[in-house]
């Protein structure tokens, strides 16, 4: 077996696990903010009081809608449903927490990028623009979908 062919097989089988990545990234991402969102919305004085002390404005309410938001949005990511909009109000949260918690600690942008923060919006974003993967209940409600839809509506665009 020739170097080609080597590469050939080994492309062939990493295609069949392609699930695996995205599975793995909505599960790690979901377990973090479903815990994350629980256990603010149970300490939610202690969250207020934080969020005053960053400047966050009307922060009783920004405290409720953030720890919902984790709660909600990392259990929807963790199951894979509605992957791609939940993905943005959490991108959201990580954009804020960032701008606020996060600010006085940026020195350059080796440490921007080193904050867990930014691993958990890039995390997002992936998911965002990249989908849910194979093994999701998105794939699996809206494959059903598709499998339905007109062939014009299926079928990819010419090739330029």
């Amino acid at each position: 077996m020739n170097l080609t062919e080597l590469r050939s097989r080994i492309l062939a089988a990493l295609d069949r696990v392609r699930w695996l990545g995205p599975l793995a990234l909505r599960l790690s991402l979901g377990a973090v903010f479903v815990q994350s969102g629980w256990g603010k919305l149970h300490g939610l004085e202690q969250v207020t009081k934080y969020f005053t002390e960053l400047g966050i404005p009307f922060p009783a309410f920004n405290a409720t809608l953030a720890s919902t938001t984790e709660l909600v949005g990392g259990t929807l990511i963790g199951v894979g449903l509605l992957t791609r909009l939940a993905a943005i109000p959490l991108s959201t949260v990580m954009l804020v927490a960032i701008i606020t918690a996060r600010r006085p600690d940026i020195d350059g942008l080796l440490t921007l990028l080193a904050f867990i923060e930014v691993t958990y919006l890039a995390g997002f974003l992936w998911l965002l623009v990249a989908g849910p993967g194979g093994a999701s209940l998105d794939a699996l409600l809206f494959r059903r979908r598709a499998s339905t839809a007109p062939a014009v509506l299926r079928t990819s665009p010419p090739a330029a």
